[in-house]
């Protein structure tokens, strides 16, 4: 994902001053810039109208924007739509836009694939294609329809996010900056696997949600879908969770997908109710949306609802979420990955 000019797009003040002196004018202009790319999210140049034409030449010569256009859209009967971005030669990222009332949530990726493997991932089974770099992940906010809208993110696409730290940061920081985006941490949630030195430091720098992917509370049993789990077990994660407070304004979820005979019964409830006991958290549980040759069916609605209110009756906040956007392949990773076949054939 290499780039022939430097790129713009997720440079702090005091970068972007740099470039402007670069690019022959004042340092004031690097305010300037600051404000043309987060404040009003501009995709050309030519937009930056108080930058004299001369100045946006020298620009344009010694620096690319960044913002790079979705290639495809997709729109579900429910409203929520699935953008396709270019990543490379012949891979391709999703992000979801989600709608709900008043409020409008991008479902961000921030790899090409994923190295982790999860048996049940669409994205997973692509294999890794790389890091996405921090202007990849912003212009999945700036490109689409609905970025002057948006109200919320979540770094829940395609990739494991803190597999991507730094990228994944940056990209953090432009979005809760003054400087910036201007958006509170609560705007924010990150989903994670558990990569355990990197969630310790995502947790020390930032008041941003975070969303731990669990799916089983059994440690064979989830390594057999997870091989995470053997990396970095569970038990070390909620361990770790357990040394912050999550009483006030920062979240902490677990999102477990019910698999239908897998991990759905009454043992798995109650060993949930053991490991997240005493920790205020809330659990997601979600249908599993099918995908091609994959062994895995989702657990019956009742199932689902049973599992909820034993999980409630021990104190523990769990909801089911609602699924969204089935009718569009809204599994991580399907259109990316139809994208990456073609690219093959051709």
């Amino acid at each position: 994902m290499s780039q022939m000019r430097d790129i713009l797009l997720g440079k702090n003040p005091a970068e972007l001053k740099e470039a402007a002196l670069q690019a022959g004018l004042p340092a004031y202009a690097g305010k300037q810039i600051a404000g043309w790319l987060y404040d009003r999210r501009v995709k050309s140049f030519d937009e930056m109208t108080n930058i004299s034409k001369v100045g946006r030449e020298r620009l344009k010569e010694e620096f690319d924007l960044g913002v790079v256009p979705p290639s495809a859209c997709q729109v579900s009967t429910d409203g929520t739509k699935k953008y396709l971005f270019p990543a490379g030669k012949s891979d391709a990222v999703e992000a979801v836009m989600i709608p709900d009332d008043d409020r409008k949530t991008l479902c961000v990726s921030s790899q090409a694939g994923c190295r982790m493997g999860c048996k049940f991932c669409m994205t997973g089974r692509q294999g890794f294609h790389g890091n996405l770099p921090v202007s990849m992940i912003l212009s999945q906010f700036i490109a689409i329809e609905e970025a002057p809208d948006l109200t919320n993110a979540v770094f829940m696409g395609m990739g494991e996010p803190l597999d991507n730290y730094d990228n994944v940061m940056k990209a953090i920081e432009v979005l809760t900056s003054d400087w910036g985006f201007g958006w509170s941490p609560k705007r924010i949630t990150l989903s994670t696997i558990g990569v355990l030195p990197n969630l310790k430091r995502y947790l020390d720098s930032t008041k941003c949600h975070v969303a731990v992917s669990l799916h089983n509370p059994f440690p064979d049993e989830r390594a057999s879908i997870m091989p995470v789990q053997k990396a970095w077990p569970l038990s070390d994660v909620v361990g770790l969770l357990r040394e912050y407070d999550f009483t006030g304004q920062r979240r902490v979820s677990f999102e477990y997908i019910m698999f239908a005979g897998l991990n759905d019964t009454k043992r798995h409830a109650d060993a949930l109710i053991r490991l997240l006991k005493g920790l205020e958290c809330r659990v997601n549980l979600i249908r599993f949306h099918k995908i091609p040759d994959a062994p895995f069916e989702t657990s019956p609605r009742l199932v689902m609802e049973n599992f909820r209110d034993r999980l409630s009756n021990h104190g523990i906040t769990c909801t089911i979420r609602a699924s969204r956007g089935e009718d569009i392949m809204a599994a991580c990773g399907m259109l990316a990955g139809e994208h990456r076949k073609e690219q093959e054939i051709t």
